[in-house]
């Protein structure tokens, strides 16, 4: 199967992306994606995006982590993908599409990206960690200093035991200031560390917000890929207003065959 396929990255958070609006890629091959997404034998990417028609929204998301399987929200490759629609001609200088954990809506302003997240209603505050759901699960942890913590080995450990084969996310979080953290990323589907997750910053900002580490509803997060932010409303019951802010990079275009 030949096609034409776009990299990006966000915060170097990786992605190929495919204009699949015609459905001519094989979306049931998970064999295919996950050697797209090696990098040594592929691509390579954290992941792989298709983008496709919705018949009343701007356009539909499709997810799938570099082991090949469909997953859930992905916030920087929802942001890669809010520039490439932009870039094909199907939008001007905001979005609303529909991705795995329901609608979004996004601004674009060049290559910086504001993402719509969904409202955050339940967080699962325990002694040593911080457990919600922004569109994929993740765990929240703080340590002492995350740029010479062992995040693949924790995080792995985290990830398996303490979730099992559906697996969460795993945030490790030093804080800089009272506005600002510092964080790295264990992924599931990836199995590794990332330079950046968007839902994994997202988490965090609303985490550190919700056990008084900030008072700020705009925060800042310094990935191993760059600088994220993060705004939010509180109500009494729950987080809305959710933005996740930052760039998105086409890198190169090519064709597999």
């Amino acid at each position: 199967m030949a096609f034409e396929f776009y990299k990006y990255q966000g915060t170097g958070n990786d992605f190929i992306l495919i204009d699949n609006r015609t459905l001519h890629f094989v979306k049931n091959n998970t064999k295919l994606v996950a050697q797209l997404c090696d990098r040594k034998f592929g691509i390579g990417a954290d992941g792989l995006i298709l983008l496709e028609s919705h018949a009343t929204l701007d356009f539909k998301m499709v997810y799938y982590n570099s082991d090949g399987n469909l997953s859930s929200m992905c916030g920087n490759g929802g942001r890669c993908l809010v520039h490439f629609a932009n870039y094909l001609g199907i939008i001007e200088n905001s979005a609303r599409f529909e991705a795995a954990d329901g609608i979004h809506q996004a601004r674009i302003d060049r290559d910086r990206i504001s993402l719509g997240m969904n409202s955050v209603q339940r967080i699962s505050v325990k002694p040593s960690y911080i457990f919600l759901d922004t569109g994929s699960p993740h765990h929240v942890q703080l340590v002492e200093e995350v740029q010479t913590f062992k995040v693949f080995e924790e995080g792995r450990k985290i990830r398996n035991e303490l979730y099992g084969a559906e697996g969460a996310n795993v945030n490790f979080v030093t804080p800089i200031n009272d506005q600002t953290f510092q964080v790295r990323t264990y992924e599931r589907g990836v199995e590794d560390e990332t330079l950046s997750c968007g839902t994994g910053v997202t988490a965090v900002a609303i985490a550190m917000y919700e056990t008084g580490r900030t008072n700020s509803k705009e925060v800042r997060l310094e990935t191993q890929g760059g600088s994220l932010k993060v705004r939010f409303e509180k109500t009494p019951t729950h987080y809305e207003s959710v933005e996740l802010i930052g760039p998105a990079v086409q890198v190169f275009k090519g064709y597999w065959s």
